[in-house]
């Protein structure tokens, strides 16, 4: 796993142009059966991903956390909301509650998370990629494919079975 996640970012990067004129071209016009197909990708790629062998988003990147997610696990701690988000979190340049540093401070080295049944919805949906309307959030898949091996997966079978079927 870990020459995996060394070339990933350079894999992701030699991608980038190809996926983004993907991308581009899927805004403009999914396929009728595109929700189908991630559920369908999403679903084959992980039934072969353990992500505890992984966990390099929460390594490397940090969840956007909601109001409820902030009332949710400060409830989880015992704490009042803003001790929570003083304790742990700050805001960034777009005015959203993150971590106030990488690697996560829930994540322990055995890769558990020690929040994960209240964890926030970001990290619950992560790498978001059987979402409906997928083509709507391209620009964090661009991210997603550098972060997560399973959503680089995704994103090059998805371009097969697309390219093919068109």
């Amino acid at each position: 796993m870990e020459e995996v996640l060394r070339q990933l970012p350079q894999q992701a990067k030699e991608k980038h142009t190809e996926n983004k004129k993907f991308f581009s071209k899927l805004k403009k016009r999914p396929p009728k059966n595109l929700d189908y197909l991630m559920r369908e990708l999403h679903e084959e790629t992980f039934e072969k991903t353990d992500c505890l062998t992984c966990a390099n988003c929460c390594k490397t990147t940090g969840p956007l956390f909601t109001n409820a997610d902030v009332e949710r696990i400060a409830k989880h701690f015992r704490l009042k909301p803003q001790q929570f988000i003083d304790t742990y979190l700050k805001i960034d340049e777009d005015n959203d509650y993150v971590l106030q540093k990488v690697p996560c401070t829930f994540l322990g080295q055995d890769n558990y998370c020690s929040i994960y049944h209240v964890r926030p919805k970001a990290c619950r949906e992560y790498p978001h990629t059987d979402r409906k309307k997928f083509q709507q959030i391209s620009h964090l898949t661009l991210k997603n494919v550098a972060v997560c091996p399973a959503a680089y997966h995704i994103v090059e079978e998805m371009k097969k079975r697309i390219n093919n079927s068109r």
